[in-house]
């Protein structure tokens, strides 16, 4: 290359703005978010999803005597609710916000799969649980309710506990029935509708999710559960997970490579 040549080359590149950090290549893993930067969008994504549910079975029974149209409302807002804040925080935590997604995610992991670590199953849990309490707490302020009344809704029946065992199981091969298939990108979507289908096709309006179990026994108002239901109702979501698990392991059974 000549000089007059490499002249306008090299005044080029003087008048070229400097380049930012270089864009990671196609496919390869993206860095991953600070465990504290996604602590707190768990705790954020679980305490505004109570405070979409308490929240909206407060103003539907102001609204409304008709417990048909309450559950419709609050049912109709949970959907909503929720599949914004998976399509919001998705990216940061996997907007788990549910104890048995954590530790099915987890699972999953020590089993060869991709998921979070012990030590993030230690902090994504409390988290989500705090956030339930503190979203409870919030739709209560908002409604001039007690700030904290313990619910004397009681749900203990055995067909109830039933309910929460097939909400559960359905959740979690939802989630990773996507997973396996390559779906994930529609999961703000498909958990959020059926978690509003499970509404109305479960005896026990679909929890499913301990932590948001627990915040609700802190709201005597529409959506709240009794503290003494709290145990039995933990106790069938996780039956639940992994009856959700093993069907997962039995519907997306990997193929046999062919001879």
């Amino acid at each position: 290359m000549t000089a007059a040549e490499a002249a306008p080359t090299e005044q080029a590149a003087r008048a070229a703005p400097a380049a930012g950090p270089a864009a990671p290549a196609p496919g390869a893993t993206r860095p991953r978010t600070p465990l504290a930067a996604r602590a707190a969008a768990e705790f954020t994504g679980t305490a505004a999803l109570v405070a979409v549910v308490v929240g909206s079975g407060i103003q539907a029974t102001e609204l409304t005597e008709d417990v048909g149209l309450q559950l419709l409302a609050n049912s109709t807002a949970t959907v909503f609710g929720l599949g914004i804040l998976i399509l919001l925080l998705g990216p940061v935590s996997g907007a788990h916000f549910n104890p048995v997604v954590t530790l099915a995610e987890w699972w999953t992991a020590r089993r060869g799969g991709a998921g979070v670590t012990l030590r993030e199953v230690a902090v994504y849990l409390p988290a989500q649980i705090a956030g339930a309490v503190a979203g409870a707490i919030l739709a209560d302020a908002m409604f001039g309710e007690p700030l904290v009344k313990w619910s004397t809704h009681d749900r203990s029946a055995g067909h109830l506990l039933l309910g929460e065992v097939v909400a559960t199981a359905g959740l979690i091969l939802l989630i990773f029935g996507l997973s396996r298939a390559d779906q994930l990108r529609f999961a703000p979507l498909a958990v959020a509708s059926y978690i509003g289908a499970a509404y109305w096709f479960t005896s026990s309006t679909s929890f499913a999710n301990p932590a948001v179990t627990i915040g609700r026994a802190f709201t005597d108002t529409f959506a709240g559960i009794a503290p003494g239901s709290v145990l039995g109702f933990t106790g069938a979501q996780l039956v639940g997970a992994v009856v959700g698990l093993a069907l997962v392991a039995v519907i997306f059974m990997p193929g046999r490579p062919a001879e």
